[in-house]
């Protein structure tokens, strides 16, 4: 089975799970919206990509964190979307939770998603115990505080921003939870793979403010200029466009050499040069090649 069917497989089991009794109705059909809108999947698909690296020993683990760092991510967008931060009414292309179901259900749609997540990891791994703990606080560290995404949106609110610090848990912490939770999930040393996934977040948040400046909303699903609007850090504000696509080319280079000797090493490599590809605005692709 490739790495989006296991991804797509374990979300439906999750989400049929919380909304199996069908009520309240309004609610579920908000968790099938944030969750099931068309995204990328690239967290999880870096998740399982690392359980493969190393063996993929317990796939079953591995899944369940695929699906709990995807429904984190998910939760995030909710909450990143209503009107209290970014105020976004499009996300992926289609109406925002908030906009299609009132600001109550979509507040309630991630805190549902966040616990769905860890009650996910806990019965997938009912049949390999000593995989939960780690999993749990693997994934945990990369969602709260004090460095995890959590952590990052908190950092808009503060008077002054440290930019490492922001960029690291708003955007790096969850690609270092997903290589980490991976090697957890194959009985690996997470260890290895934590530079890979720090160097990742920083290519892709480097990426989302080359998007968010220089693509337009018909080609990424959401509104752009939202760091300018917001007066939030932007790479492209600092470096210019030029500037900020050799940023992205050396990070780029950066994750591919961090990956461990493995032998998965070229499917990992492959993984990030085609999103990295991807990550970039049509109008400057030329100039990225």
């Amino acid at each position: 089975m490739d790495l989006q069917k296991r991804i797509e497989r374990g979300l439906e089991r999750a989400i049929t799970f919380a909304t199996a009794g069908g009520q309240p109705a309004k609610l579920g059909a908000a968790m099938r919206h944030a969750v099931f809108s068309g995204g990328a999947r690239v967290r999880p698909r870096l998740c399982l990509a690392v359980a493969l690296a190393s063996g993929d020993r317990n796939p079953e683990a591995a899944d369940a964190a695929a699906a709990g760092i995807e429904l984190l991510h998910c939760a995030s967008l909710v909450h990143d979307d209503m009107p209290c931060f970014d105020d976004a009414d499009t996300r992926r292309g289609r109406p925002s939770v908030h906009a299609a179901y009132g600001e109550p259900i979509a507040l309630l749609t991630g805190d549902a998603l966040i616990v769905l997540a860890f009650e996910t990891i806990a019965r997938e791994c009912s049949k390999s115990p000593d995989r939960t703990a780690p999993l749990i606080a693997t994934i945990a560290r990369a969602v709260g505080m004090p460095n995890g995404i959590v952590a990052g949106q908190a950092w808009e609110s503060e008077p002054d921003i440290d930019l490492h610090h922001y960029h690291r848990a708003k955007t790096g912490a969850l690609f270092t939870g997903a290589t980490a939770a991976g090697a957890v999930a194959a009985g690996a040393d997470p260890q290895n793979w934590l530079a890979l996934g720090e160097a990742l977040g920083a290519a892709y948040q480097v990426a989302d403010d080359l998007r968010d400046s220089a693509a337009d909303m018909d080609e990424i699903g959401k509104p752009c200029g939202q760091d300018k609007t917001h007066q939030r850090p932007n790479a492209v504000a600092q470096l210019g466009l030029d500037g900020a696509l050799t940023l992205l080319k050396e990070t780029v280079h950066r994750a591919a050499d961090a990956i461990p000797d493995c032998r998965g090493s070229d499917m990992l490599r492959e993984l990030i040069m085609a999103e990295a590809k991807r990550l970039v605005p049509k109008k400057l692709a030329q100039s990225a090649a």
